[in-house]
């Protein structure tokens, strides 16, 4: 009977220990879910081995995650799209091999960047900040592999024209800057706005749950079920920054950098890889044709079933096809053989 009593009162003791993380995990969720989500993204780059570091360069500051060391192979350079941040790589980065020497930045205002004035939002502004990035921490001292989706894309492919010397290799996925044939959902809201004066809401600019929806069924082909709670912090976490959003969409959509990519690819140099979701309402995938017709040579990979949010949805695909491309170019040129 007193062994019965003591495992009962293990229980009730265990049952309490347990009951002050669940509670405190129910009361994060249903009253602070944007607390949640930034523990969540804490987690998972410590799960992953990301340091979050900063680098200081005449009173800017930028703030970027990485992980691995420079050797034998490339560097890894990752730029994320419009409102996003460096941790939109973590889904892809889980499926990359741990030796590689990753760096996923936040671009020029996002997160942890120093915000300043438009003239750095430009896609020229943004690639003149990601190059003094690159020569603060020193990743050009060898020749670098980059990354870049939607926005981030349009930077890396112009960055990639202005500085030919420092890339080895590049990846775009789904990226903005080029005159698509074809149109899409964004393309007529982005027409309702430009009649509108620029007074309708701006759908990748969600103020509300219900418009954070409507922009992940824009934005992704697959269906992610997401609780309202999570809805509801994504948005928190959002708002205080949508000024400075409307700032840098009104850049990026406007002369001279809304089809920046497209002018300055005849000056791209380096092996290209594009990546797209054959899906995508944002930016149509009539685009990798775009690009192909003016450099013959890239490689075009386009996923069936999959929207503009790559990276969200295919992430294991995505590694998969980034790793294979940096092979073949290391192999090409004779180069490590060994990447696992």
């Amino acid at each position: 009977m007193a062994a019965d009593l003591e495992v009962v009162n293990l229980f009730i003791i265990a049952g309490g220990t347990l009951a002050i993380p669940i509670l405190a995990f129910v009361a994060s969720f249903l009253l602070w879910p944007s607390a949640l989500i930034k523990v969540y993204y804490w987690y998972w780059r410590r799960t992953l081995g990301l340091q979050v570091r900063y680098a200081d360069c005449g009173g800017y500051r930028f703030c970027y995650a990485c992980r691995g060391k420079p050797g034998m192979r490339p560097s890894i350079l990752m730029l994320h799209g419009f409102s996003a941040h460096k941790d939109t790589w973590l889904s892809v980065v889980k499926y990359l091999p741990k030796h590689l020497h990753i760096v996923c930045v936040d671009m020029p205002g996002h997160e942890g960047t120093t915000r300043t004035n438009t003239e750095d939002y430009s896609i020229q502004g943004q690639v003149k900040r990601i190059h003094q990035f690159v020569e603060t921490i020193h990743l050009n001292r060898k020749p670098f592999h980059v990354v870049g989706t939607s926005m981030g894309g349009n930077v890396a492919g112009v960055y990639a024209a202005c500085y030919q010397k420092e890339i080895c290799s590049m990846t775009l996925i789904c990226p903005d800057g080029i005159r698509h044939p074809c149109e899409t959902k964004f393309d007529n809201h982005l027409q309702d706005l430009e009649h509108s004066n620029y007074t309708l809401n701006i759908p990748l600019i969600p103020t509300t749950p219900e418009e954070m929806e409507d922009m992940f069924r824009l934005c992704s082909h697959v269906r992610f079920k997401i609780p309202q709670q999570i809805l509801q912090g994504l948005v928190d976490v959002r708002q205080p920054h949508n000024t400075f959003y409307e700032k840098v969409f009104m850049e990026i959509v406007g002369e001279p950098s809304r089809y920046a990519l497209q002018e300055h690819l005849h000056l791209i140099t380096a092996p290209l890889q594009v990546i797209w979701g054959k899906k995508d309402q944002v930016v149509d995938v009539s685009g990798a044709a775009v690009i192909a017709e003016v450099l013959p040579g890239c490689r075009v990979d386009l996923l069936e079933n999959c929207g503009h949010s790559v990276v969200m949805e295919r992430p294991c695909r995505t590694a998969k096809l980034i790793l294979e491309f940096i092979i073949l170019q290391q192999d090409t040129r004779g180069g490590t053989k060994k990447f696992y």
